[in-house]
């Protein structure tokens, strides 16, 4: 018998506990601070976390003030809420404990020929540097996501959901894979999965569970994720979890963490390019994080609009510059009614893409509890939170008029 084919795509995602996500959380924490304080804060500060050590580096210019003390406190808060708590089902040698921690705070002034360029006399914003931003969607999934990375954002967020309701079963330093089966490469192309081939999970436990016991339990916390019957049948996916054995030991004591080593992770799980930037860390006009929120923007409208089944668009900025030098549309050859040219001439054209403009469209200076708060976005995906102001379809009748009047 003639083997069914097979063409496969991974995505994987961490959790908030991850160490990586902890130095991105604590670089966004510190952006939300800055920001409440003053909303002209100009922040660019990484987090590296190795240990019970935690260094913050990096450059700052704000009106909020914040001593070592303060920014002490944040980190301690930070991880106390990502799950990092003084869980005390993990000893100090196995779990990191908030009160062990040693914080040290080596932050610089912003240089002052960067200000010039980026506040400007006119009241717009230039670029804080320069680089290249890729927005991506497909319609794959509801919120127009690629399907590896969006169900194993779903699978993290159950699994880590149920590692702080459970302290003493589970950690949070959780990872998640999926393996989507297109069958082939033409269904992939035209983001048509089939279903799920594969799926791995490891999460640390506490030290009395056995590696049985925790295989039943994460095996029904992936049946009782929200995945389509159609993609997910357990019979036929090959499952993984904890395949090398039950870990005890686990968080920042045993692997360090880094702002912006999670980019994959934060954007389309691998389906699209990436800028090269990380989000995290930086305030609004640095446009590594401003460029991907508004290329996301405009690739999610051309796909829910039904002007292609997928989509790239790329941005490109030069430091001290306000509008975008380049911006590229690219289809893959799925547009329906108006080509990848005319496309990118529309979006240049009727959207100023400027760091000014995306602020003020995003509300990107003014985070808040009521809104969104830059360290939420860190633990759980810089796109594809259906809650997030760039994530909003507020524009589709433009779009949709577009598709009708065929524009030229």
């Amino acid at each position: 018998m003639t083997p069914k084919p097979k063409y496969l795509f991974t995505s994987e995602v961490v959790s908030p506990g991850h160490p990586d996500k902890c130095a991105d959380i604590i670089s966004d924490a510190i952006v939300d601070k800055l920001l409440i304080g003053d909303k002209n804060s100009r922040v660019a500060s990484e987090v590296f976390v190795a240990g019970k050590h935690i260094i913050i580096g990096g450059e700052v210019k704000t009106k909020t003030k914040m001593t070592t003390e303060d920014y002490q406190k944040l980190v301690h808060d930070t991880l106390v809420n990502i799950g990092y708590n003084g869980n005390p089902y993990f000893t100090r040698q196995e779990c990191l404990h908030p009160e062990d921690i040693d914080v040290q705070v080596l932050l610089n002034t912003q240089s002052p020929e960067i200000a010039q360029g980026v506040d400007q006399d006119s009241g717009e914003i230039g670029a804080g540097d320069q680089g290249i931003m890729f927005g991506y969607a497909d319609k794959e999934t509801e919120n127009y996501m690629p399907s590896a990375i969006y169900y194993a954002r779903k699978l993290m967020e159950n699994v880590y959901n149920y590692a702080l309701k459970h302290p003493d079963k589970l950690g949070v330093d959780i990872k998640t894979q999926v393996t989507i089966d297109y069958e082939t490469k033409e269904n992939f192309e035209n983001s048509n999965p089939k279903k799920i081939d594969t799926i791995v999970v490891s999460a640390p436990c506490v030290a009395s569970i056995n590696i049985n016991e925790l295989r039943v339990l994460i095996q029904t916390i992936i049946d009782q994720t929200d995945i389509p019957k159609e993609l997910y049948d357990k019979d036929r996916c090959k499952i993984y979890i904890n395949p090398t054995g039950k870990y005890v030991s686990h968080s920042p004591l045993h692997d360090s963490g880094l702002t912006g080593r999670k980019l994959i992770v934060d954007s389309f799980g691998g389906y699209s390019p990436i800028g090269g930037g990380a989000q995290s860390s930086k305030d609004y006009t640095k446009v590594d994080r401003s460029g991907l929120y508004a290329s996301r923007y405009i690739a999610k409208h051309i796909v829910a609009s039904k002007l292609a089944t997928k989509c790239l668009v790329q941005l490109s900025y030069a430091i001290g510059v306000a509008k975008p030098i380049s911006v590229t549309v690219d289809t893959y050859g799925t547009w329906t009614t108006i080509d990848d040219n005319k496309l990118s001439m529309f979006i240049a054209e009727n959207f100023a893409l400027t760091p000014n403009w995306i602020k003020e469209k995003f509300n990107l200076d003014k985070p808040s509890k009521e809104g969104f708060l830059y360290a939420d976005v860190a633990s759980r995906g810089q796109v594809g939170q259906s809650d997030y102001p760039w994530e909003q379809l507020d524009n589709i009748k433009l779009f949709e008029q577009l598709k009708e009047k065929q524009w030229i």
